[in-house]
């Protein structure tokens, strides 16, 4: 069997991939290239999961633009370059629904990345994230490397990032009405609660980016989604049930949104795998917020 290597293999996705080679932020520096080098020519992966990345919430996006485009774009390019210079023969890197267009027609599929400026709150990152697909490509004509990307919806799960101010909308609204109910205060929550989003539980992801490892070929990134929007009034709802949280839900509507909605297309993952059960938004928040109260507060937070 071949040697997989998993980078962000203490994140969320990553701890849920099978791999001989986990490495998270600690282990090795993937901004700076000489780290990367040596730690490719030391261990000799054949196979890469890429999954590592600097990612935050809509705010984190906003405020530190510049930090979120630099740490990105060199991570994805160091860690690319290192695969094919050493010889790994598998690639796979994760790209996120925040590249396309923010004014594009849904629903969202690979030929519509670049048609379009993203959306102003996450540009940055989008563009950083973007250019794993003009480098894969680039890979692909020049050195005949099938490196393949992937673009999951908005993952959450276990071991997410459940920063108060900086995190993605799952972990972080678990963790404000956990410290919530804790307290016995309101639950502020940013925007109106009206923009949809698709959701899809990290063990799903998992499962897919390693059938994908080894099935999947093509040049286009593939998207993993189950194309059920939710909205964000219905996200709270289900974790202030899950949470037992009996307080007062208090809506910031001066606070920004984000983008309104971004519906995917998951016919090419369904046409390649149509019995895949996706886990429902009800079990995968029971599952995450079981994890998080078990393991509170040492989590990543």
């Amino acid at each position: 069997m071949a040697k997989r290597l998993v980078t962000g293999g203490t994140g969320m996705v990553g701890t849920a991939i099978n791999a001989d080679l986990k490495i998270g932020r600690n282990d090795c520096n993937l901004t700076d290239w000489n780290e990367v080098n040596a730690f490719f020519e030391k261990h000799k992966p054949e196979e890469v999961i890429h999954t590592a990345a600097k990612v935050g919430g809509v705010w984190s996006n906003m405020h530190y633009k510049g930090d979120f485009f630099r740490e990105n774009v060199l991570m994805n390019t160091f860690v690319i370059e290192a695969a094919r210079l050493h010889g790994v023969k598998r690639f796979l890197a994760f790209l996120s629904t925040c590249v396309f267009p923010d004014k594009v027609e849904y629903p969202l599929n690979p030929e519509k990345i670049h048609l379009g400026p993203p959306h102003h709150s996450n540009d940055a990152y989008a563009y950083a994230k973007r250019m794993v697909d003009v480098q894969l490509r680039a890979y692909r004509e020049q050195y005949g490397l099938e490196y393949v990307s992937v673009i999951p919806t908005n993952i959450y799960g276990p071991h997410d990032l459940f920063d108060l101010e900086n995190g993605h909308v799952v972990p972080t609204l678990i963790h404000r009405c956990f410290l919530a109910r804790e307290r016995g205060e309101d639950l502020q929550v940013w925007g109106t609660g009206k923009p949809l989003r698709e959701f899809i539980f990290s063990e799903d992801v998992a499962k897919l980016s390693e059938w994908a490892l080894e099935n999947y070929t093509g040049i286009e990134p593939l998207i993993f989604s189950t194309s059920e929007e939710v909205s964000i009034k219905t996200l709270v709802e289900m974790i202030v049930e899950l949470l037992n949280f009996k307080g007062n839900l208090v809506w910031l509507s001066d606070k920004p949104d984000g983008q309104f909605r971004k519906p995917s297309d998951n016919s090419k993952i369904r046409a390649f795998l149509p019995e895949f059960e996706f886990t429902p938004l009800y079990e995968g928040l029971k599952k995450t917020i079981g994890w998080f109260e078990a393991n509170y507060p040492n989590v990543r937070k």
